[in-house]
C-alpha cells in the first residue's frame, strides 16, 4: 500500500464518524447557522436595509428578506464590483465564480473566506466518507483528473474572477497535486477541443485512478480515449476504479459511460455550484445526496407549486416530506440571502436528510398548462429505453404549439447511439410512460387537447455541434432537459436527421 493511501485511512475514519454524527443535529445545526449568518450580515448594507438587527427568528427572517434570483440581486453585486465594502457580507468578497445566467447575460457569484471552505471541504469530505466506508483508498495513489474550466482568473472590481472549478484548483491540497491532471498549462486552454485532445494525450499512458466531471464531458473524454487508444477506458486505465461527478443527473449517461469503461467502477454523486456545495453521496449503500447542514448555509424549501406565488410557503428542514418538490432557497456566509438558486429537490429521507435533484425551475414545460419537470422526463427516457434495448447518447424537450393547423404536442429531440427496433413503438412507450407520471400531461392527451409527442431524431454528435455553434461547449455548461419555448429546438434543426 501506498503511503499516501496509508495516512488517508485514519483522516478519512475521522471525517466520516463526524459525518455521521452531524446527521442527528441537522435540525439543530440549521437553526445555529441561521444565526451565525444574522450576526455576520446585521452590519452590511443588506443588512441594514433588511433590518437584520430586528429578526430574532425564522418566522421574523421570512418578514424581512423576500426571495429573490440573481437578476434582482445584481444591484447589491454591482456595488461590490465598484469596490464597496460589507455590502452583503463582511469586508469583500476573495473571488467572484463567473456563471452563464438566463436573462442576465454572465453572473458574478461571491466567494467570501468564510464560504470557500464550503466548497473546498465537502468535495473532500464525499471521497473521505467512501474510503471508510469501502475501505478503498487505492485510487489516492493513482493519478487523478478533474475536468474542469480553465484555473486562469481575470479581476473584476479588483476581485480574482473565473469559472467555479478554475477557482477551486487553486485550493487543490498539496498532497493531491502531484498526482493532479491535466497539467496547469493544459487546464488554462480555453477552445474545449483543443483542451480535449491535449487531455487525451496527457493522460492515455497513465495510471489513472479517479476521473471526475460533468457526465456529458466525461463521455466525450471517453470517446476521444477510446479513438485514440483503441481500447475501451477500463482497459487503457487497469487501476481506474473511482468516478468523480455532479452537474446533472447522472441516471441518463450511466449506462453509456460504463459501456465506454467496460466495466463497473464505483461513482460518488455531488450537488455543487458556484453558489454553494450542497450536498453530496456519503455512501454507496444509500439513495440519495447528504446534505451539508453544517456548512455556512441555511436553507429554506419552497413547494415547488407555489414558486411563482407572491407569498409562497417557506419551509426549514424540521418541515420537509419525503417525496414532496421543493424549490432550494439559500441564505449563506457568502453574503447570498433568500436566493432562488432555480433547483428543485425531492427528499428521500430525513433521517438522515438526504435529497436528490429533481430538476430546474426554469426548465419545464407547461405550455399547456402540464408542467412537465426534469425528473418526469429523464425517468419516461430511462424506461422507454431500458424496454426496448434503446441507447440515447442525449436529448431535450420542447413544446410544439400549432396555431390552426392541427394539435399541438411536445417534440423530443434525441440523438441515439441505438435506434429503437420500432420507432412508433418507442414513441407510444415514452408517451404513456409520460402520462403515467403527469396527470396533466394524461388529461390533455385524454382530453385530445395535445396529440402524442414527436421524435425528431438528431445526428451523431449534434448535441456536441448545437453547443458549440452557441459558444457553450464544455466548461460546466449543459443542454437543458426541458424548455418551455422553441430556441433550443429551433437551434437544433440543422442537426436533424430528415
Amino acid at each position: 500500500m501506498n503511503l499516501k493511501s496509508l495516512l488517508a485511512r485514519p483522516f478519512a475514519t475521522y471525517i466520516y464518524n463526524k459525518t455521521r454524527k452531524s446527521m442527528a443535529t441537522a435540525v439543530a445545526d440549521q437553526e445555529a447557522t441561521l444565526k451565525m449568518l444574522l450576526k455576520g450580515g446585521k452590519s452590511t448594507s443588506f443588512g441594514k436595509d433588511h433590518k437584520l438587527r430586528e429578526v430574532t427568528d425564522h418566522a421574523s427572517f421570512v418578514q424581512a428578506v423576500p426571495i429573490r434570483d440573481y437578476e434582482q440581486f445584481k444591484a447589491y453585486i454591482d456595488l461590490i464590483k465598484e469596490g464597496l465594502h460589507n455590502v452583503l457580507w463582511r469586508g469583500r468578497p476573495i473571488y467572484f465564480a463567473k456563471t452563464s445566467g438566463t436573462t442576465s447575460g454572465v453572473k458574478y457569484i461571491p466567494i467570501t473566506k468564510e464560504s470557500i471552505p464550503n466548497h473546498i471541504n465537502s468535495a473532500r469530505n464525499a471521497l473521505l466518507c467512501y474510503m471508510a466506508e469501502t475501505g478503498n483508498t487505492s485510487f489516492a495513489s493513482g493519478r487523478l483528473i478533474f475536468l474542469s474550466g480553465s484555473p486562469e482568473l481575470e479581476r473584476v472590481g479588483d476581485i480574482p474572477t473565473g469559472r467555479l472549478s478554475g477557482i477551486v484548483n487553486h485550493h487543490v491540497p498539496s498532497y493531491l497535486r502531484a498526482n493532479q491532471l491535466p497539467s496547469y498549462e493544459t487546464n488554462c486552454i480555453e477552445d474545449w477541443e483543443a483542451k480535449l485532445d491535449r487531455i487525451v494525450d496527457e493522460t492515455l499512458n497513465k495510471d489513472m485512478t479517479l476521473i471526475s466531471g460533468i457526465p456529458p464531458w466525461m463521455q466525450m473524454y471517453f470517446d476521444r480515449l477510446l479513438e485514440k487508444g483503441g481500447k475501451k477506458v477500463g482497459e487503457l486505465f487497469p487501476n481506474f476504479n473511482l468516478m468523480v461527478q455532479g452537474g446533472v443527473n447522472f441516471e441518463p449517461y450511466k449506462a453509456r459511460l460504463f459501456e465506454s469503461i467496460g466495466r463497473k467502477v464505483d461513482y460518488i454523486e455531488l450537488f455543487p455550484a458556484s453558489e454553494g456545495f450542497f450536498a453530496f453521496q456519503d455512501s454507496q449503500n444509500a439513495e440519495g445526496l447528504l446534505l451539508n447542514t453544517n456548512s455556512g448555509i441555511f436553507y429554506e424549501f419552497i413547494p415547488a407549486a407555489e414558486i411563482f406565488n407572491e407569498y409562497p410557503t417557506r419551509l426549514t428542514l424540521k418541515d420537509v416530506k419525503v417525496g414532496e418538490n421543493y424549490v432550494l432557497i439559500i441564505n449563506s456566509n457568502a453574503g447570498l440571502w433568500g436566493y432562488n438558486l432555480g433547483d428543485t429537490v425531492r427528499f428521500v429521507s430525513t433521517d438522515p436528510y438526504r435529497l436528490v435533484v429533481s430538476g430546474r425551475v426554469k426548465h419545464f414545460i407547461s405550455a399547456f398548462g402540464e408542467h412537465v419537470i426534469g425528473e418526469e422526463v429523464e425517468a419516461t427516457m430511462l424506461h422507454a429505453a431500458k424496454e426496448q434495448d434503446v441507447k440515447v447518447t442525449e436529448f431535450t424537450v420542447a413544446p410544439m404549439i400549432e396555431q390552426g393547423k392541427g394539435k399541438s404536442y411536445h417534440e423530443w429531440f434525441i440523438e441515439f447511439e441505438k435506434e429503437p427496433a420500432d420507432m412508433q413503438r418507442f414513441i407510444a412507450s415514452l408517451d404513456q410512460n409520460l402520462r403515467e407520471r403527469n396527470v396533466y400531461y394524461d388529461d390533455l392527451i385524454a382530453g385530445n387537447i395535445l396529440e402524442k409527442l414527436h421524435v425528431r431524431k438528431i445526428r451523431k454528435n449534434g448535441f456536441i455541434d448545437y453547443m458549440r455553434s452557441i459558444g457553450k461547449l464544455g466548461g460546466q455548461n449543459k443542454v437543458p432537459r426541458l424548455s418551455n419555448d422553441r430556441k433550443i429546438a429551433e437551434g437544433l434543426k440543422p442537426f436533424e436527421i430528415h
